[in-house]
């Protein structure tokens, strides 16, 4: 008997992929489903609520964790997916899966310093990365050039729609609410 993964594996393909995630999960599959391969360059499928579907933006407004990384130097003033020069000193990250005007807060995972960025740009195109910052937005969450990567909280706190509207997200609630002693 042929292991569904090699099945999925050796017939490829998005279709393939929903079928064995969505075939694992009536069968009552106890082991969680990760992520899988699929034939589209650089862009996962999670078979998973907010799962990511490849060519399609992630307007779950979900908190994501993964690894963060910063544009190197050689991007400084260079067109960005939304039209806008790349600004080295400016809050701007850049999303494979979040639409672009999203805003979102970048936690480091170690430290505990986060910043708001704005989704402006397409990337990174390195597996298991989730964002590209602006190299002062590393700086502000303790990401040094000796680290390269670290490990991120992505919490979108306005998801932009595809109607111009934005949705609350994840990260809205933190960045509004207050706490007051009395």
């Amino acid at each position: 008997m042929v292991n569904p993964v090699t099945k999925l594996l050796l017939l490829g393909g998005l279709g393939v992929c929903l079928a064995v995630g969505v075939a694992a999960m009536k069968s009552g599959a106890s082991a969680a489903i990760g992520p899988t391969v699929c034939s589209v360059p650089h862009e996962e499928a999670v078979a998973s609520p907010g799962r990511v579907v490849p060519g399609r933006p992630d307007l779950s407004g979900h908190t994501r964790l993964g690894k963060a990384s910063f544009y190197a130097r050689r991007f400084a003033n260079r067109l960005m997916a939304d039209g806008r020069r790349m600004d080295p000193l400016g809050d701007n990250a850049a999303s494979r899966t979040l639409p672009l005007g999203t805003m979102a807060r970048i936690i480091n995972v170690r430290t505990g310093q986060s910043a708001v960025v704005s989704i402006e740009d397409r990337g990174p195109y390195v597996r298991g990365r989730i964002v590209d910052l602006s190299p002062a937005t590393a700086r502000k969450i303790g990401l040094t050039r000796r680290m390269g990567v670290a490990n991120v909280k992505v919490a979108p706190i306005s998801v932009q729609l595809p109607d111009g509207s934005m949705k609350p997200g994840s990260g809205w609630r933190k960045a509004n609410c207050r706490v007051y002693k009395s």
